[in-house]
């Protein structure tokens, strides 16, 4: 157990690569991407899922080691160190090199400055939850602080959530869809709260309106420090991290549903209602994420934590996998229909 948590070393494998492509340039600019989306799948092909959980000694051993958290924490000067290095090399590229450099640095803000800033923004504590806005920061994603935690969390697997991806929806539109109304959905719950709380809404007490200024601000500096290029730049690798972390909702909840109560409530949320997968390379990479059902049915749990739950529909293969197959409407829904199917037939009073 000493050395389990420097196995989620792994995941630092991808800000090397970025930092060595940015170097060496030419073809290392694409390996980032060949490496996550080309060998990493092709590995959890190959290689079987763990169902293993953590014994009752074994979780309170995890608890009380630090490292978990200092791997969390690491990622935030990682993520504005390869930021910077962006910044200083992309005004010098031009054609595919300069493609590969954007593509490098959207990877870095869906892993690094979405995944870790989701994970800290689940923490109780002031400064891990300012960690995670610093690193939502650094892919302009402010917004989903407020509408994953206040909106996705409680309308998950319902026509009311923006996340959650309806059958027979392709992941193009469900990009749009989500994007927009998740952007909404942020105001929205922003004001209920000032409201609840009797705080006027143009005020910095407005948490959107806030996020806003500081990403307005954010770009506003970068422009004047390193040029209109660069920033620009910069912008496009962000919108490519916001939508790769999209293509994840996509295939998190694709297809399921909570059924509706008598009361007009829906009932409570449950494994069943997120796709799974135990593939280790991906939960080692991403910090646990792709063991999503557990996330959802108790999202305080910290990432080294999570459970297998025999009940909750698994996935065929781990998260870069999955998120290419998506990118095939036709190949995703033949894959993913059976087993909704199956699902259905097999599913068990609440």
């Amino acid at each position: 157990m000493r050395m389990r948590p420097l196995r989620y070393l792994v995941a630092y494998t991808l800000p090397v690569l970025v930092l060595l492509g940015f170097w060496l340039q030419g073809f290392w600019l694409f390996v980032p991407v060949l490496y996550l989306y080309g060998l990493l799948p092709l590995l959890e092909l190959l290689l079987p899922a763990s169902v293993n959980n953590l014994t009752a000694e074994e979780e309170q051993e995890v608890a009380q080691n630090p490292l978990y958290d200092r791997l969390l924490y690491l990622a935030l000067p990682v993520q504005f160190a390869v930021l910077l290095c962006f910044l200083l090399v992309v005004p010098a590229l031009q054609g595919m090199a300069l493609l590969g450099a954007i593509v490098s640095m959207g990877l870095m803000c869906a892993t690094f400055g979405i995944n870790i800033g989701h994970e800290l923004g689940h923490r109780a504590s002031q400064r891990e939850q300012w960690m995670a806005k610093l690193l939502l920061l650094s892919s302009l994603d402010m917004h989903f602080f407020i509408e994953h935690n206040r909106g996705h969390h409680r309308r998950v697997a319902t026509e009311e959530d923006p996340a959650s991806a309806r059958l027979g929806e392709t992941l193009y539109h469900f990009w749009w869809r989500s994007t927009r109304d998740g952007y909404r959905s942020a105001w929205q719950l922003e004001a209920e709260r000032l409201h609840k709380h009797g705080q006027r809404w143009l005020s910095l007490q407005n948490q959107m309106l806030a996020f806003q200024l500081m990403q307005i601000g954010f770009v506003a500096l970068v422009t004047l420090v390193f040029g209109f290029k660069a920033a620009l730049c910069f912008v496009a690798a962000a919108i490519m991290g916001i939508l790769l972390l999209e293509t994840v909702n996509y295939i998190e909840h694709y297809g399921l549903s909570r059924r509706k109560e008598e009361s007009g409530r829906y009932e409570r949320v449950m494994p069943a209602h997120s796709w799974n997968s135990n593939h280790l390379i991906g939960r080692m990479t991403l910090f646990e994420l792709s063991r999503h059902s557990d996330h959802h049915f108790r999202a305080s749990r910290k990432y080294p934590l999570l459970r297998h739950h025999e009940h909750s529909p698994q996935m065929p293969t781990g998260y870069p996998g999955m998120m290419l197959l998506a990118s095939v409407p036709p190949l995703w829904f033949r894959v993913m229909h059976p087993r909704l199917d199956a699902l259905a037939e097999n599913a068990q009073p609440a």
